[in-house]
This record gives C-alpha cells, sequence and structure tokens, in this order.
C-alpha cells in the first residue's frame, strides 16, 4: 500500500490552484455570514465544499480517490486521541452535574465573593472554574452569569466584569488538559499535551500576573452594599442547595483529575475515573437513580431529573437553567462533526500537493524563530477572522506549520503555543468568531466593550512574540535535541 504521505501530483500545483479550497472555505464563510448566523452547520459546509475541491484537484493531479482516502484516515488517526477525550469530557461534566460538583462551585463562589474586590474575584473565579472543567464557555456559562448579575446590582463596571471573566475563564481553558481547544492545539502540532501545558507557561503566567494586578487596582464602583448582592443571588443559591445539597465530598472528583495531572496518567483514564466517581456518588450519596447516570452521561443534566415541585421552581430560574442543562457525551459530537470535516479537506490538500505548496510560499518570506512565529500567529488569526471558527483553524494551521518548525529544529510544543497564543485567546474577542458571539450574548456586554478588559487574551500573543524576539535561546524556546 502506498504512504499518501508520499502522494505527489504529476506536476507542481500554481500557488492559486493550491489556494482555492481554502478561497472557497473562506468564500462560503463569507457569503454564509450574509444568510444565516455562524455556526456549525455552516462550518460543516464550508469544509466539505473545500474538501470537495481539494479532490477535484486531486484528480486533475492524477492522484486516485484511494490515496486521497488514506491522506485523509492517515491524518485522523492523528486526531483520534482528541475524540476519545472530548467524548470523555462531555460525559465528565454531565457527570459532575449530577453529582452537584460543579454547581458546588457556583455555590462556593457566590459566597466568597466580596463587593469590594468583585474584579478580581471574577478573574479567579472564572479561571478556577474553567481549569476544573476545561471549558471556557462552561465557566462563562455558569459563574461567569452569577458573576455578571452580581456586578449589575452593585453598580460596576460591566464591561470590565465581562473582560475579567473571559480572562479567567481563557487562563483555566488554556491550562486544563480537559479543554477541547488545548487538546486540539496539542494535537495539531503534534505534541505531548503535559509538554505543550508545561510551555505555556511562559507566556500565560505573566499575562496572568499582569491581569491579576491591573484587577485588583481597579476600584469596583459599587451602588449597593453587600447585602444586595446577596439579595441578587439568594434564588440561586436556595436552588442550589435545594437540589445539589453541597458539601465537601463533591471535591472528590475533581481531587482525582487533580490526582491524574501529577501522575501525568493519559487524560481519558483520569477523566474517566473522576466520571464513574461522580456518577457513583450521585447514585449513592444525592437523590439520583441509575437511570439519571446513565442519561447525564450521554445527554447531559436535565431539569426532569428534580422533583416535579422543584422542577417548577428551577424552570422560572433562567440562571440556574443555563447553570445545569449541560454536559453529556453527545454535546461533543457537532465538534466531532466539525474535526472529521476539517481533515477530510488537510487529506486531500495533502495528497494533491496543494499543502506542500502553501507551506513552501509562506516558509519562503520566514527568515528566523521571531518572524517563524509571528507569521503562525498572524496566519492563525487571519484564518480565525475568516472562519470563525477556533477548531478548524487551529487544524489548518497545525498541518501548514509543522514543515517550517522542524526545519529549524523547534520542538512542536513551540508551534502548539503559537497557536493557543494566538487562535485560542483572539478566538472570545472577535466580534464575528462562534466564541466572541457566545461570550457577549452570554454576559450581554458588546465584544468591542469588554476587549481592552479581556487582558489575559491581549498578553498571549505580546508575550509570544517577546520571547521569540528577544529570548529565542531561552527556555522559553525549546529546540530540539
Amino acid at each position: 500500500m502506498s504512504d499518501p504521505a508520499l502522494a505527489s501530483p504529476k506536476e507542481p500545483l500554481p500557488l492559486w490552484l493550491a489556494a482555492l479550497p481554502l478561497v472557497v472555505l473562506l468564500t462560503v464563510f463569507a457569503g454564509g455570514a450574509l444568510f444565516t448566523e455562524l455556526g456549525g452547520t455552516l462550518v460543516v459546509v464550508a469544509i466539505l465544499l473545500a474538501a470537495v475541491v481539494a479532490g477535484l484537484i486531486g484528480f486533475s493531479q492524477g492522484i486516485s480517490w484511494q490515496l486521497m482516502e488514506q491522506a485523509a484516515v492517515a491524518k485522523f488517526g492523528d486526531v483520534f486521541p482528541v475524540v476519545l477525550i472530548l467524548l470523555s469530557i462531555g460525559g465528565l461534566i454531565g457527570s459532575w452535574m449530577l453529582c452537584g460538583t460543579i454547581p458546588f462551585f457556583v455555590w462556593t463562589g457566590i459566597h466568597l465573593i466580596d463587593p469590594d474586590y468583585l474584579y478580581i474575584s471574577a478573574f479567579l473565579a472564572a479561571a478556577i472554574m474553567s481549569i476544573f472543567t476545561g471549558s471556557s464557555w462552561a465557566s462563562v456559562g455558569t459563574i461567569g452569569v452569577a458573576l455578571m448579575g452580581l456586578a449589575t446590582v452593585m453598580g460596576a463596571s460591566l464591561p470590565v466584569t465581562a473582560g475579567a471573566v473571559i480572562s479567567g475563564a481563557c487562563f483555566g481553558d488554556k491550562m486544563s488538559p480537559l479543554s477541547d481547544s488545548t487538546n486540539i492545539s496539542a494535537i495539531a502540532a503534534k505534541a505531548d499535551l503535559y509538554e505543550h501545558i508545561g510551555h505555556m507557561v511562559y507566556t500565560a503566567l505573566p499575562s496572568f500576573l499582569v491581569a491579576l494586578i491591573v484587577f485588583i487596582l481597579v476600584p469596583a464602583a459599587s451602588a449597593a452594599d453587600q447585602s444586595n448582592a446577596i439579595l441578587a443571588t439568594a434564588a440561586m443559591q436556595q436552588l442550589i442547595e435545594t437540589a445539589f445539597s453541597p458539601a465537601w465530598w463533591q471535591l472528590l472528583p475533581p481531587a482525582l483529575v487533580i490526582y491524574a495531572i501529577v501522575k501525568k496518567w493519559p487524560p481519558v483514564i483520569g477523566i474517566t475515573y473522576s466520571t464513574l466517581l461522580a456518577l457513583a456518588l450521585a447514585v449513592v450519596v444525592q437523590p439520583f437513580g441509575l437511570e439519571d447516570a446513565v442519561k447525564a452521561y450521554l445527554n447531559g443534566f436535565g431539569l426532569d431529573m428534580l422533583p416535579a415541585q422543584l422542577r417548577s421552581e428551577a424552570m422560572a430560574n433562567e440562571a440556574f437553567m443555563q447553570l445545569v442543562e449541560r454536559g453529556g457525551l453527545y454535546s461533543m459530537v457537532s465538534t466531532l462533526v466539525v474535526i472529521i470535516a476539517a481533515f477530510l479537506l488537510a487529506g486531500a490538500m495533502q495528497a494533491s500537493g496543494a499543502l506542500n505548496v502553501l507551506i513552501q510560499a509562506m516558509l519562503r518570506r520566514v527568515k528566523g524563530i521571531f518572524s517563524l512565529v509571528l507569521s503562525t500567529m498572524i496566519s492563525g488569526i487571519t484564518l480565525l477572522s475568516l472562519t470563525s471558527h477556533g477548531g478548524v483553524t487551529s487544524l489548518i494551521i497545525g498541518n501548514l506549520y509543522q514543515p517550517g518548525y522542524q526545519a529549524r529544529k523547534l520542538a512542536p510544543v513551540n508551534l502548539s503555543r503559537s497557536i493557543e497564543d494566538s487562535v485560542t485567546l483572539m478566538d472570545p474577542v472577535l466580534p464575528w468568531t462562534v466564541s466572541g458571539l457566545f461570550m457577549a450574548a452570554t454576559l450581554g456586554v458588546a465584544t468591542v466593550d469588554y476587549l481592552p478588559w479581556a487582558l489575559f487574551c491581549l498578553g498571549g500573543p505580546v508575550f509570544s512574540l517577546l520571547w521569540a524576539g528577544i529570548l529565542p535561546r531561552c527556555a522559553a524556546i525549546k529546540h530540539l535535541a
């Protein structure tokens, strides 16, 4: 059987023809935005159409369907570990919700927040939530919603609060091994997950400290006292207490995840053990049955699992519904479909020779480490701006730039961090991306208003370029042995 990676067309493709699939991809996105909302359906349609174009180009160059199919399968093999992780994370969130772990975090966060330190509290609470859930969206959609309610009652700045929430959520998302974006970035660059997370400390830590200092210094102008803030969240607190009985043992599932991280277990193993523990606790300690456990794992937590009297009360509280109705293995299906479609496109472009032509065209302009990192980040942000989807962009950028980093004897973690510092961190601050739209709609603040306060997101690219330009030989730039 021929190796699809070695497949080559009859003659090198002209640059315009090699770029045609990506032009189709971006055109469909741009055109679709005029008639429909940017979302998963448009993402998949655009990618599949681009893959068809790439396949037709391959046929025109004498590349057989079998070779293109083999290339796509080979690339999907690279992403298969993240498929397992994503599915596991979906089940984990559902189990943690049933157990009461996520509600416990929200309940504790509300109790601990001091109105005089709202912004720093929002930053740290969102970071902690995101680390344990592996999702900036989950953090923003849960504790973030409660924090924005507190800010409204206290008369604090909503843009600053939103920026603090998003900064914290993105820090936790970036540094958590449970995060889909973190796993996708590592897979896209063919980097080890834990090495990738460790290498991100060089840019994440200074960005975190800058944000921490700013949010401490900015005063939370409160128009009401702390009692008013407590009254604003009393209903949420009461519902959580009634439905999930917050207790210390609900910390056992995340403690198991932390133990797995310290021991460097394979992510799927740690996630699975934590999921099983949470489901067992939900059945044994909480008032949920085995059927509820199965449903929560597959479909996520639902209000129908609550007693009838409590259910009606919960349905009247929109913030509570947003908190609890999430998770489940099936919730990751749409993300997986996008990943599969992206690798179909990448496989077809590789077999047709288009990827190699594009790589060479971009790398001819790269002279050193700084220009390589800068080119990676500009390409990532540009493609993100046009596609609105961080996962797709990360996968494409990873495929395009791997040879450039290898040629300069740079470890894959340099590429994965460059992807994170550009694609992952810019995703929530661009008004037209899926993530940006979600953040703005969930928090009730326009993207352009909270953007100056998304300090952690803005700091990532700055420190990434700083290391590459000023200190390219320090530990922050890892070279291959």
